[in-house]
Formats: C-alpha cells, structure tokens, sequence
C-alpha cells in the first residue's frame, strides 16, 4: 500500500520524471515515422523491449508473435491486487497527409490514424513509473504493448484465450477520443462499443439468356431483396438503444449485361452493444438470407466469424475514475456522454473486459490543427496530451491497487 508521503508526492505532479517524459515522446515519434501493420509490428516490438530494458526492467514476455507484455511487482506490504493495462500497437493501412508533422509517417500507405502511437506511449509511461516507484506499492501491474487491434487475427483474443488475465482484478485501456476537447477525459458504465462480427454470403441461382429470364434464377434478384430485408432486423426487431448495425461492406456479381446473373458474394459486418442478443443477431441475418433464397427458388451459403465482443465499463470502476478526474482536472474536465463518434465502433479490449471487470476511458484530442476523426489520413493529436493523460492512468491504477 502507498504510505501517505507517496500520495502526497505523487498528487504534487511527480509521477513522471523528466527523463520518462522524455522517453514517451519519443516512443510516440519513433511509432508515428515507423508504423507497422496488425501482426506486423516487430520493429515496434523490438523498440518498446529496448526502452523498456533501458529503465531496467526487463523479462518482458511476448505474446501473439508480435506482443509484449511486462509485470510490475510492489514490494511494499498491503492488499495484492493485480491490474492489468492495455496499449495497443498496430497501425492503419492508410497513406498520411500530415505534411506538417515533423515526425511524419515514413512508410507509404502506413500511418497510425488511430492514436496507437500515443496509446502505446502512454502505456510505457505506465510500466516506467511503477517501476521506478515499486516501492512503494503493494500489488501487481501488468502492461500489454498489444499487437493487432485492427485486424485479425487479433491481439485481444490471444490475451484472452491464453489465460493472461488469469488472476487478476481489473483491466484498464484507454482511446483517444477527437469528439472530445483536448484535455478533456470521458467514460460511461456499461457497453461503450459494440461487437463486430463479420459474415460471408453467397447468394446461388441459375444461369440463363437475359432476353428468358423465367428459365433461370437471378441472383441480383435474391441480393436485392436480401439487401432490403436485412435491414428490416435493426429497425424492427433491435431495442432502440442497442445501437444494433448491419453493414454490408462488399457485394460482386454478374458477367454480362445479357446473363441472368448466377450468383452474387458479399460479405459485412453484424454490431451489437447487446452481448445477450449477439447471437439471435447473427442468426437473423442468417435466416433472412436462407428465406430470400428460398423465395427466389435459389440457395444461401451463409458463415459468421466473431470478432470483438463489446467493451463494458463497470460501473464502480467508472465512478472511481470520474472522481479522480473531478479532482485533479475539475468538473469541466470530464464527460460521461455516448461514446466518441456515436460509440458505433469496435475494439478488442472487450476480451478483456469480458474476463474481468474493467475501464475504458477516452482522452479528448480536438483542438485547432487536429480536428480530423481517426482512421483519416489528416488524423493528428499533440504530444501534449501524452503526459497528463499517463499521470492521471497512473494515479487510477495506484487508486486501484489501493482497495
């Protein structure tokens, strides 16, 4: 446990020494010039090892190929909570338009527009601080630089399938948020993304002349009506407030301007903020196609593969991290609206949250010059968020370890 002095020390803005602050803004650079793509990241492994190996804490531990993670043990007497932290790594295939960045991706078609970078370096700051005050807590901190975030196969669900949450209390993980106003921090209790499952359908009719279309079976035909009624399971059977979306992000088919079209493939994503109506979602789409198939006297190939469960916040651990916030940065200073960007997104943290309770709180990046959304080619956000943002993760996880 922290003796009082501690706390007093570190609420005097001590958290980070001037040479960790250093040591995360550059960690930020070297991601942002570097990037590297989900499952790809071995330059980026490499780097964190070696900074972290520089502080002296070694024996980090890697997971999913391109992962690392590294515990921190207290050596103070007090409760033995254990605490996990999650940075993701990854970056976007996505060419970068920030001109005016000194640091600048370097790698064409590759550039961090999700604020990886940033998560990442804050992250460090983390495993760095309780490192150099291990002291003078009691308990454990265990930090992932977790690879594939973006893209399967993903680094949230090795986490969870490889039992590396086993024993532990709580999981933290943080997003920049650019809805949110530069300095600014939020939070919500509850789901505050959504899953993201992914389906494949192949629609199969029958070849025939265009100018006979009654001897064959059309496939666009079958995709229309699909494409129509699939939508029909959001707005009239999902609650209003789950936020339910059907998406279908690819469609091909047909050969000529004269063939009845013999099939049609696409493939779309199914999200949910509801974990209990997941599946009938999934099921739905499923008997939808199968029964416009059949109404067009063809056949459906339908498949599904889960990806991210939603992320859930627990309520006491939200209400512990609005205090925090109200204290050190003020009322103004924190938000408890719907997630960033209507919350429609995803991210693999909810395999952490799905294995212990947890926080995902968002940290405002929109000022003048960094405006554009994330996964944009101008996204940019200050390294001068980099610090207080690792300061307060730092006081929430001792707050944690303190219970």
């Amino acid at each position: 446990m922290i003796s009082s002095d501690n706390k007093m020390n570190i609420s005097a803005n001590t958290v980070l020494s001037p040479t960790e602050e250093d040591a995360i803004i550059e960690m930020r650079h070297d991601m942002h010039r570097e990037p590297e793509l989900s499952n790809n990241e071995w330059k980026t492994q490499k780097r964190i090892r070696e900074t972290l190996e520089r502080f002296g804490l070694k024996g980090a531990k890697t997971f999913h190929r391109t992962g690392l993670y590294i515990d921190i043990e207290g050596l103070a007497s007090g409760p033995q909570c254990s605490i996990a932290v999650r940075g993701d790594i990854d970056a976007l295939p996505i060419q970068e338009t920030r001109d005016d960045l000194p640091y600048r991706s370097k790698v064409p078609g590759v550039m961090h527009a999700c604020g990886h970078d940033m998560h990442a370096s804050v992250a460090l700051g983390i495993a760095l601080a309780f490192h150099r005050i291990r002291s003078s807590f009691s308990g454990r901190i265990r930090v992932f630089f977790q690879p594939a975030e973006e893209a399967e196969p993903l680094g949230g669900r090795s986490v969870a399938e490889g039992g590396l949450l086993n024993g532990f209390d709580a999981a933290i993980g943080f997003h920049v948020a650019t809805d949110l106003p530069a300095g600014m921090y939020g939070a919500r209790a509850g789901a505050v993304t959504k899953s993201a499952d992914q389906f494949s359908l192949k629609l199969i009719g029958t070849i025939a002349h265009g100018a006979r279309p009654h001897a064959g079976v059309d496939a666009i035909a079958m995709a229309g009506a699909f494409i129509n009624e699939v939508q029909k399971v959001v707005s009239r059977e999902m609650p209003f407030d789950d936020g339910a979306i059907i998406t279908i992000g690819t469609i091909a088919g047909g050969e000529a301007t004269n063939i009845i079209c013999p099939s049609v493939a696409m493939t779309g994503t199914i999200r949910t903020s509801g974990a209990e109506r997941r599946a009938l979602l999934v099921q739905r789409v499923r008997e939808i196609a199968e029964g416009v198939a059949a109404m067009h006297r063809g056949k459906a190939e339908f498949s599904c593969t889960l990806g991210e469960p939603p992320v859930i916040n627990d309520l006491a651990m939200m209400e512990r991290f609005r205090r925090l916030v109200v204290e050190t940065v003020g009322e103004d200073g924190f938000s408890d609206k719907r997630s960033p960007s209507g919350g429609g997104g995803s991210d693999d943290f909810g395999f952490y949250s799905s294995c212990v309770p947890s926080l995902y709180f968002w940290f405002g990046s929109k000022q003048p010059g960094n405006e554009s959304g994330v996964h944009t080619p101008t996204f940019g956000a200050s390294d001068d968020l980099l610090v207080p943002t690792t300061e307060l993760a730092v006081r929430y996880c001792l707050a944690m370890l303190d219970q």
